[in-house]
């Protein structure tokens, strides 16, 4: 953001409004009387990662780059809990398309995977290790603008886990400003994007923590993982 001063060409500058002695000494001492509308940037704290909140549900939009597949989905977010709740919403009939809903749970750890019309369970060992919707206290600061335009607009913070002269980003993570709730995240691997996430209608909190517990079929779950074909 450029900092305002004086005029340009022929139109008066700040210098107009001061008497012609006092002109001459600003003009012996510019330092002291150049107008500083706003602080120096050399002199600003850099901004920090803000706190994200711990539990809270919404919907998102996952793009696999890989498969160039959209899914759209209903997310449970329980971060004190380590365990996600990840519901596939139906977006009008799809030959052979079956839609599931998964269970994180990353302390025991176990995903259950289950189809929505029969119930069908398969009980899988999660290998990735807990991620949290958050921005890590070692995350590099990108960038900060408005989403939307004049009267509808939202400030977002940019982050990334990009180190100076030493690595690229393989994560980067778009969260508001106000509430430091998570609009976007896209990871990287090998210069390749893998996914991108878009998220809204975001709500704080968890209106029903019994999604987390698996359905009885699950009791029985297969240790397999379910074809998604017909």
């Amino acid at each position: 953001m450029a900092r305002s001063g004086a005029g340009s060409g022929s139109g008066p500058g700040p210098g107009w409004l001061l008497p012609p002695s006092l002109l001459l000494w600003c003009c012996l001492t510019p330092v002291f009387c150049i107008p500083r509308p706003g602080r120096d940037p050399e002199f600003s704290l850099p901004p920090k990662p803000c706190q994200a909140p711990e539990q809270w549900e919404g919907r998102a939009v996952v793009y696999d780059h890989n498969t160039g597949r959209n899914s759209r989905v209903l997310i449970t977010y329980d971060g004190q809990n380590q365990r996600v709740r990840v519901l596939e919403e139906k977006k009008g009939h799809i030959p052979c398309k079956k839609f599931y809903e998964y269970i994180y749970l990353f302390k025991n750890p176990v995903v259950f995977k289950i189809e929505q019309v029969t119930k069908q369970c398969s009980k899988l060992p999660l290998i990735q290790p807990w991620d949290p919707y958050d921005i890590p206290d070692n995350s590099t600061y990108e960038d900060q603008y408005y989403i939307g335009g004049p009267g509808d607009q939202i400030e977002v913070q940019e982050w990334s886990d990009r180190k100076p002269a030493r690595k690229f980003e393989t994560w980067v993570g778009v969260y508001t400003v106000k509430d430091c709730y998570p609009v976007q995240e896209t990871y990287t691997k090998s210069y390749n994007v893998t996914t991108s996430t878009r998220f809204f209608d975001l709500q704080l909190g968890i209106s029903d923590p019994s999604v987390f517990t698996p359905p009885s079929t699950c009791q029985v779950a297969s240790p397999e993982e379910m074809r998604d074909d017909c």
